[in-house]
């Protein structure tokens, strides 16, 4: 077959492999939400601590994020295919200890070992996409299905766990890992090239504890701040992460192979995706902790019901990231195309900010328009990304846009989640009971205690505060991703658009001088299989 790193368009082989691709791209998403379930169930099972209890939750999130960049660097440097085949191992074995782990320590390892495999399969899957898709209309293509299981991932993965706690135990939202990993630990050595970089240098390991501490720190306070308000000890968490964060830009310009060399940032289109990225994943995630507690208490759905409903905003998630592709690729500028996607987010939020307290088929459409405008735009700015990146810097590439992701998140569940608490608290008065004021949940469970007449007045006041509290968030969202339409018009249109046949390295290459030369050099290696009967020439 042709080479598609060597420029030629992708064939069956290479469409097939990315089908193989999704599998774990698709359960590495659906772990993000897999617990949501099943945690009342683990609770009675293993009888965690409180303080463990939040662990098995967040502790696969930290460790994501954490190691991203530094797994990105280790696939460039010893292979992507072999990190992302040693990251699926790893990731089935956790699964099952984690499905039998008998000790709330024992399952916090095991989701741990998770985040770690997590963490190699994420940015392998689009630094091997990268490498097989050359052509840059098909690599939007591939990217747009890539944005699109990622996103699905998320809300399947919480109706998943509801159905199989239901009809089995709370070990099997583990055990679905297997199937899909065995598969690609047998299909994925004979459909999937191995590629590296030609001149990879030493490995940077001073780089991988300061990006661990630059990064952990600032998620771990972003994400308690929603919940907990500004403590001083998250205010802290955030601000040393942010100090470890500024060591790692010393050293990264410092060191002769760093982690993440500055040319890559310097690459034309590559700085403005990320940042971007960064503003969309602040408004999906913002939102999305609004949603869900607005469909189980207010509207008072069981988690189950509340899962199912918010399925349905991922019709118009599905359909988004194709059309997108199909509308650049008739010629509608992408500058174009990621400006209006930021104003359909903006419009998703506008919709939220006029809910009311029965207001389920608004929020639903809020939520479906919101969450497209949303896939449009990191669609396309993934597309930019990683077509400004040389193929041999693609690990690296991915693993900052992902890293952008989950910080762009927790920046929105804290920002806005606080704004909403500001709200809700003020909305409540200082008549209510303190666990009242708190949060909805706790005016809830003080109202199930009160005389009937009482409980309902809380409820009622509670629950009319909250959705005072989402509007209040809402219309602060429109802010930000009104100004993302505005900087669009202008970073995306200056970022270079690679003709057909073009594999996007230039922008590097005019930076460093001699980034072709690594990129020619990074060619993948083909892999053996009997009788190539996956090298069908027809192209998708």
């Amino acid at each position: 077959m042709d080479s598609p790193a060597g420029g030629g368009r992708a064939g069956r082989r290479e469409w097939i492999a990315l089908g193989v691709l999704m599998l774990p791209l698709l359960l590495v998403s659906m772990d993000v939400s897999v617990l949501y379930f099943a945690i009342p169930a683990i609770s009675a099972d293993l009888e965690p601590s409180g303080t463990q209890q939040l662990w098995i939750f967040d502790i696969y999130g930290f460790v994501l994020a954490g190691l991203l960049m530094t797994m990105g660097a280790l696939g460039d440097r010893f292979g992507r295919r072999r990190l992302l085949l040693a990251g699926a191992a790893a990731f089935g074995a956790a699964s099952v200890v984690a499905a039998y782990a008998d000790s709330a320590g024992m399952l916090i390892a095991a989701r741990a070992v998770l985040g770690l495999g997590g963490a190699t399969l994420m940015p392998s899957t689009m630094a091997l996409l990268r490498t097989m898709f050359t052509d840059p209309g098909q690599r939007a293509k591939a990217i747009g299905l890539w944005s699109g299981v990622m996103t699905g991932g998320i809300a399947l993965g919480s109706v998943l766990s509801g159905v199989l706690v239901q009809y089995f135990w709370w070990g099997s939202v583990f055990l679905v890992n297997l199937p899909a990993m065995a598969l690609l630990l047998v299909l994925g050595p004979l459909l999937l090239p191995e590629s590296r970089s030609s001149r990879p240098g030493r490995f940077d390991l001073l780089g991988v504890p300061l990006s661990l501490a630059a990064v952990l720190p600032v998620v771990y306070g972003l994400k308690e701040i929603p919940t907990e308000g500004w403590n001083v000890r998250y205010v802290m968490s955030v601000t040393v992460g942010l100090l470890f964060a500024a060591l790692f830009v010393h050293r990264q310009r410092r060191a002769a192979s760093p982690l993440v060399p500055p040319a890559l940032l310097r690459a034309r289109g590559f700085s403005p995706a990320l940042l971007l990225n960064l503003i969309a994943s602040f408004a999906m995630l913002g939102s999305a902790y609004f949603t869900t507690q607005y469909l189980q208490s207010v509207l008072g759905r069981s988690a189950l019901e509340a899962a199912l409903w918010s399925l349905l905003p991922s019709v118009l998630i599905g359909a988004a990231a194709p059309a997108t592709t199909s509308l650049v690729q008739r010629g509608v500028a992408r500058a174009h195309v990621v400006t209006g996607g930021f104003v359909v987010a903006a419009a998703g939020y506008g919709l939220l900010a006029l809910a009311g307290t029965r207001s389920l088929w608004l929020v639903l459409a809020g939520a479906g328009v919101l969450a497209s405008g949303i896939v449009t735009v990191m669609s396309q700015v993934t597309d930019l990304a990683m077509g400004a990146a040389p193929v041999e810097r693609a690990g690296t590439a991915s693993s900052l846009m992902e890293t952008s992701t989950e910080l762009g998140g927790a920046l929105g569940m804290a920002l806005l989640g606080a704004i909403g608490t500001a709200v809700y608290r003020h909305g409540m008065g200082p008549g209510s009971p303190e666990a009242a004021r708190q949060t909805l949940g706790g005016a809830l469970a003080v109202a199930d205690g009160m005389p009937e007449a009482a409980g309902a007045a809380l409820r009622a006041a509670a629950r009319g505060a909250f959705v005072d509290g989402m509007r209040g968030a809402a219309l602060a969202g429109v802010v930000p991703l009104l100004a993302a339409a505005v900087l669009a018009v202008r970073l995306v249109r200056i970022a270079p658009r690679p003709a057909n046949g073009d594999t996007g390295d230039g922008a590097v290459e005019r930076e460093t001088g001699t980034a072709g030369e690594d990129a020619a050099a990074a060619v993948p290696e083909a892999p053996a299989v009997a009788g190539d009967v996956a090298a069908a020439g027809g192209t998708a």
